[in-house]
């Protein structure tokens, strides 16, 4: 052991954590944060699954009901769709058949996380809408039906084969993360940072929670009603996770034949069954919708017409652990135990980043890829045929087989959604190295702005870490403004040439007071949107992958376009140079503040927020930075964490937007973990029994 390691071990056995809980308690931070006691595990849950409810128990029992299929029975005809949805992609059966392969012991967990649920209920039932209380009792059938819902279909099939093909206004799931070794860093202690975007609603949002048992302190956040810590950090390392560029879904193309499919040569006979969904009115009557379910061998059928069908195949959906491995990468005490949690590939989808108070970095190409006999990524991605069983995958790569990596020697790992061909540079990993269709090629500019942040710095700082956190900086401008600048002084006229004077003098950021920003954004839309592919002039290359692509591709059309939106922006919001703030509001909870950071991409801005117009043709934040923390492993670990919106939905709570304020202000808070901290910010208390 070295000296230095030997200190940190010190430290850590001399009261950096709370003390072990002799009860069960949740004890509520003036922030809203319950930081959960307990003696045992199946109590650590019941507890969790009861601070859950009090901060969120309306729309936990929403999406509980979402996640069995019975939504239109118990809300209405509106909620058809989704219940067809879940029905037709068999969530319910999924759920039954997890429950069912976890150990007694995790099913004990997940029980208990449910009860927690219940109790609350039960003992808070004027704090809970009568709309949603026909939902009661939660089972933990309902936890792993709402987990299936979300991991397997919403972020697995629908962000990765639906959203690319329907998403109009550019935004995507996304995050950022980064993990700096000891060599990078100025105190010569490994730096994490947690980053998630996602939107600020519904089934998106955060829960950020301390859990404290037996043999787990763990720091973090996770999707409101799971029933595990997702992103965390204990005393000896900390992960996070992005969205990555993996294809665990595929659908399939099918020629329909008399009352079958072909394949293989053959009429192959749909496996075809009836659900009846009931359906509540207006006047509290119900009808009943009859479902006709068919299933090929690929999976379940979505969409048919009279002479195909189109079969979707999920993987993950035979593995019942992935909940369970979460809890173990929070349990976990150093790099091989953290790996060994990972490599068992339970969770089916993610990249893994990771930091430890060893000065160990380490990141993962997670989740299930499919064994593919054929074709690269653009091959699955649209619907592949159907009629063979040449194209028909069962098996998944191992670990081995994967991109991952332990302490390069650049020092640092980044991920913001790229693939993982630049997860540091220059480059470790080749993609000719792996199956082509393990990952597309492609670099948008916010993971490019993310390795010349880290680029920059050989001696990062926390406080460096929590500043580049924030940047606004617009990567896109970087490439683009110098040479359109040029081409309006020679081609534009009147209106563009005021406007290039705009973007001469605007310092390219995305803050609330940055002017020519609101323009240059107006200017990306109108000039995008009929340049399409030739919007530059030098492609994107692989091998210069965080400086191309660059330059106009059609210096007329981008001069002509910026008269269109300095026309726009001067109409609409009074002037070119209107503030970016003055525009792009944070409207939440009764709060209408300056907001500040934009689209990552096409934007290349690390601090991700995505607008939509609202009613007075002003636009409101709607997605992007989420819970995010800034993590030194030092002794003791020293973090900054910010939950944008705040820590409860519920109806009167003081939670809800309470942090909004400090999103706006681009501050961050200070997470407390030991027992003086918490009793020191102490809001109100709960005993579990």
């Amino acid at each position: 052991m070295t000296k230095r390691a030997g200190w940190v071990a010190l430290l850590l056995t001399v009261g950096c954590s709370p003390k072990t809980p002799t009860a069960t308690e949740i004890l509520w931070d003036t922030w809203g944060v319950p930081h959960v006691f307990a003696t045992d595990n199946p109590s650590l849950f019941k507890a969790f699954g009861y601070a859950q409810a009090t901060s969120h128990a309306n729309l936990i029992l929403k999406l509980y009901g979402e996640a069995r299929g019975r939504a239109a029975e118990y809300w209405g005809e509106r909620n058809l769709p989704n219940d067809r949805f879940i029905r037709t992609v068999g969530v319910g059966g999924v759920a039954q058949s997890w429950y069912g392969g976890q150990t007694p012991e995790f099913r004990s967990y997940l029980d208990a996380f449910a009860a927690g649920i219940n109790d609350y209920a039960r003992q808070h039932p004027e704090r809970i809408a009568d709309s949603v209380k026909v939902v009661l009792p939660v089972t933990g059938r309902d936890v792993l039906a709402h987990g299936a819902r979300i991991v397997n279909f919403l972020f697995l099939f629908f962000d990765q084969v639906k959203l690319p093909k329907t998403m109009s206004n550019g935004a995507e799931f996304g995050s950022n993360m980064w993990a700096i070794g000891p060599k990078r860093t100025a105190n010569g202690n490994a730096m994490l940072l947690q980053n998630p975007h996602l939107p600020w609603s519904d089934l998106y949002l955060f829960y950020e929670a301390q859990l404290v048992g037996p043999d787990v302190n763990i720091y973090g956040a996770t999707l409101v009603g799971m029933p595990t810590i997702a992103i965390g950090f204990n005393d000896s390392l900390g992960w996070s996770h992005t969205v990555n560029t993996q294809d665990g879904a595929d659908e399939f193309r099918l020629n329909k034949k008399g009352a079958g499919y072909l394949y293989d040569g053959a009429v192959k006979p749909f496996e075809v069954s009836v659900e009846i969904l009931k359906v509540k009115q207006a006047d509290g009557s119900f009808r009943e919708d009859t479902l006709r379910l068919k299933r090929s061998v690929q999976g379940p059928v979505l969409e048919e017409d009279a002479n195909s069908a189109l079969a979707v195949r999920v993987v993950g959906l035979d593995d019942p652990k992935g909940a369970e491995a979460w809890w173990n990468m929070g349990r976990a005490r150093n790099l091989a135990e953290f790996e060994g949690v990972v490599k068992q590939l339970h969770i089916p989808f993610f990249n893994v980043m990771y930091a430890d108070h060893a000065g160990h970095i380490y990141y993962f190409f997670g989740g299930k890829t499919p064994i593919r006999s054929r074709g690269d990524f653009a091959y699955w991605t649209p619907p592949v045929r159907g009629d063979s069983s040449a194209t028909l995958w069962n098996d998944i790569l191992p670990y081995e087989k994967l991109p991952h990596i332990t302490d390069p020697a650049t020092g640092w790992l980044q991920n913001a959604n790229d693939p993982p061909w630049t997860v540091t540079w220059p480059m470790v990993f080749s993609p000719d190295s792996f199956p082509a269709y393990l990952s597309p090629r492609h670099m948008a500019f916010r993971p490019q702005r993310s390795v010349q942040m880290l680029l920059r710095d050989s001696a990062m700082t926390f406080e460096r870490l929590v500043s580049d956190k924030h940047s606004t900086h617009m990567a896109l401008a970087d490439r683009l403004v110098p040479d359109l600048i040029a081409a309006t002084r020679k081609l534009g006229d009147a209106t563009a040439r005021q406007a290039a004077d705009v973007l001469e003098k605007w310092d390219r950021e995305a803050q609330a007071d940055s002017r020519g920003a609101v323009l240059f954004y107006f200017w990306v839309g109108e000039y995008f949107g009929k340049a399409g592919g030739k919007a530059f002039a030098r492609p994107w290359r692989l091998d210069a992958a965080a400086t191309t692509p660059a330059g106009l591709g059609d210096p007329a059309l981008a001069v002509k376009s910026l008269s269109a939106a300095a026309s726009k922006v001067a109409k609409e919001h009074g002037a070119m140079d209107v503030p970016w703030g003055d525009v792009m509001r944070i409207r939440m909870a009764g709060k209408d503040l300056p907001g500040n950071g934009a689209p990552g991409d096409p934007f290349g801005v690390f601090r991700n927020a995505y607008y939509i117009p609202d009613k007075d043709g002003r636009f409101r934040i709607v997605e992007g930075d989420t819970y995010y923390a800034a993590i030194e492993f030092s002794a003791p670990v020293r973090a900054k964490v910010l939950l944008g919106y705040g820590n409860s939905s519920q109806p009167g709570s003081k939670h809800l937007g309470d942090q909004v304020e400090l999103f706006a202000k681009q501050e961050m808070r200070d997470p407390w973990r030991t027992r003086a901290e918490i009793e020191a910010h102490l809001e109100s208390k709960d005993s579990i029994k």
